[in-house]
């Protein structure tokens, strides 16, 4: 049954975007319980595609020039076929959450330690959700099951049912 949540396509899928990648990004966010339904299913889906191609990479030798200007062969680690599909279809199902400077660390700093990540959340994804679930259908022999949904009660005002949607 497809949830229509009382909005047209395009507001609700700009809604559950925005939903998925603040799940993925906190952890866990506070919805109702229609919506959080709705964010489940697309979470899932995305999560398991992360762990399914997180480990496919490729070693690619390239030539630099150093200092000195002498070229100098080093080895780059890319991503493979299977793993830049699924990065690609990431970058296409969310939105792009870009890491915040903390209000105690210069602009430098923030720099330095921001100057590789382009995405930080599909980062997060492949670096520590794929290998945390990967190891856990390992060791427990099932996929899925990637959140839980908390009951809260009632919304004050219009009695909506809310919850939290958390990842495990």
């Amino acid at each position: 049954m497809s949830r229509k949540l009382g909005r047209t396509t395009d507001q609700r899928m700009a809604l559950l975007r925005n939903q998925v990648s603040e799940l993925l990004w906190y952890g866990k966010i506070e919805t109702t319980v229609d919506r959080a339904k709705a964010v489940r299913s697309i979470a899932e889906k995305l999560l398991t595609l992360a762990i399914k191609t997180y480990d496919d990479t490729v070693t690619v030798k390239k030539t630099v020039r150093n200092q000195k200007g002498e070229p100098v062969i080093v080895d780059f680690k890319n991503d493979g076929p299977k793993k830049l599909a699924a990065r690609r279809r990431l970058l296409a199902s969310l939105r792009d959450i870009q890491e915040i400077k903390s209000d105690k660390e210069s602009k430098s700093e923030y720099k330095a330690r921001t100057k590789d990540i382009k995405h930080p959340l599909i980062e997060k994804v492949f670096n520590e959700y794929a290998p945390k679930y990967a190891a856990r259908i390992q060791e427990l022999g099932q996929a899925g099951g990637y959140t839980r949904i908390l009951k809260l009660g009632e919304r004050r005002g219009d009695a909506a049912q809310m919850c939290i949607i958390e990842l495990i």
